[in-house]
């Protein structure tokens, strides 16, 4: 799976950059509550393990996107290009969690390992500099 993964960044690194921002924050939630949290809730059940890490990895990507300064972000307090970059760390994460986790062999990890595969070719897809808001740490000090 990593050569796969691997693959995957160095196609998208010399992909155009065809993704606006705020289409990349439609994907991110869109991808996390019917991705990450459906598998959680169907896998519940009978695979525990996988359950647990893709609400867990929901979480975190839930997490990044509600702190990015892009349409769609709750609380400016990283960049899109900072977002990118735990982006493709939360890809990886998530292709390799069914070896993490001991679930190797079983339905879930089909979907980590696509799941992880798509986030970075979003990722390498999204072009960061398209539609940023110029907001700054120092503008929000000033506003509070």
């Amino acid at each position: 799976m990593p050569l796969l993964h691997k693959g995957v960044q160095i196609l998208s690194d010399k992909a155009p950059k065809v993704i606006s921002p705020k289409l990349h924050a439609i994907l991110d939630y869109s991808v996390v509550a019917g991705g990450f949290f459906l598998i959680g809730a169907l896998a519940w059940k009978r695979h525990k393990r996988a359950a647990i890490s893709s609400i867990i990895l929901g979480a975190a990507e839930t997490g990044v996107a509600m702190i990015t300064d892009f349409p769609g972000g709750v609380t400016p307090l990283i960049s899109l290009h900072t977002h990118l970059k735990l982006d493709a760390g939360l890809s990886a994460v998530t292709a390799t969690m069914p070896n993490l986790m001991g679930f190797t062999d079983e339905w879930p990890s089909t979907f980590f390992r696509v799941h992880g595969a798509a986030m970075a070719a979003v990722g390498g897809m999204t072009q960061p500099e398209r539609g940023l808001s110029h907001r700054t740490r120092d503008d929000l000090r000033r506003v509070a």
